[in-house]
């Protein structure tokens, strides 16, 4: 199989490469700082290719440098991430909307395809205070948190997707 940014060329068996759709999800946030952004990188990272993901915001703010940061600490790259309005994202064609904050739960647009849409609520790390490490903590926290999140999805339900579910 050779991959593409939003499909997988699958050999029939005859030498022909047929295009195979990947799920789509999107995941949405109001300031798509932290959390989605850690999101993005996480569950492309988690899916190995086999998930086209974008995350967005109601209201973005620019991408916190302590997420790109607890990202690297792991060895989740962050190369691509970058702050993103729901209103310029292609809503067209999404398999799933995950959204992990509740402002972003409330606000969210009406989507074409009524796709699936889950709740994962997170803290938001961008708000916490006190001494670097302690807001640091705060990022880690919530980085792991969302990390096992997507695990535990992918290995429950991410296969049901591929399958056109």
């Amino acid at each position: 199989m050779t991959r593409s940014a939003d499909s997988v060329q699958a050999d029939q068996g005859d030498g022909e490469r047929n295009p195979v759709k990947l799920p789509r999800v999107l995941i949405l946030c109001t300031g798509n700082s932290c959390r989605s952004q850690l999101a993005e990188a996480l569950w492309r990272h988690e899916s190995g290719g086999q998930w086209q993901v974008v995350s967005a915001g109601t209201a973005p703010k620019g991408v916190h440098p302590l997420t790109l940061r607890v990202l690297q600490e792991i060895g989740v790259s962050p190369d691509g991430l970058h702050s993103k309005h729901v209103k310029d994202i292609d809503l067209s064609a999404l398999d799933l909307v995950v959204t992990v904050c509740d402002k972003a739960r409330e606000s969210c647009p009406l989507l074409p395809g009524s796709p699936r849409t889950l709740h994962w609520p997170f803290d938001d790390p961008a708000a916490a205070t006190g001494s670097e490490e302690q807001i640091l903590a705060v990022f880690r926290r919530v980085r792991d948190q969302i990390h096992e999140r997507i695990r535990r999805f992918l290995a429950e339900e991410g296969s049901d997707y591929s399958r056109g579910k």
